[in-house]
């Protein structure tokens, strides 16, 4: 009994971050929201929003042949996870003046499960 109490800890440690990894499947089930506004496939044509595709770590206003707004423009923003957080929180929040109109993702789980989606999209 004695050699398996030291990983109990371990165990222990392992078992709450796991739990609490964001769930790329759900982020798929969250862009269901998204997608009559924007496509998330390599390739794909921009809609009324742009192509997601491989968007996170990019500078926001880079994907060829969308019009963006003047306000996203001029932001120097870049999309990493902590400002897509912020974004899929409250757009207008982060960048006055965005053409996006969205209310936002009010569920911490749901938007971090949306951005592991969107480093990694699925079909």
């Amino acid at each position: 009994m004695r050699k398996f109490s030291l990983f109990l800890p371990l165990i222990a440690l392992a078992g709450p971050a796991a739990a609490q990894a964001p769930d790329a499947a759900l982020g798929k089930r969250v862009f269901m929201r998204c997608m009559a506004c924007h496509n998330v496939a390599a390739n794909a044509p921009n809609k009324i929003g742009p192509n997601l595709y491989g968007i996170v770590g990019k500078k926001a206003a880079a994907i060829p042949g969308f019009r963006y707004s003047t306000a996203l423009q001029k932001s120097g923003i870049s999309w990493d996870v902590a400002t897509l957080d912020k974004w899929l929180t409250r757009p207008s929040a982060v960048v006055p003046g965005t053409s996006m109109v969205f209310a936002g993702i009010g569920k911490p789980e749901e938007r971090q499960a949306l951005i592991a989606y969107l480093k990694k999209p699925t079909p």
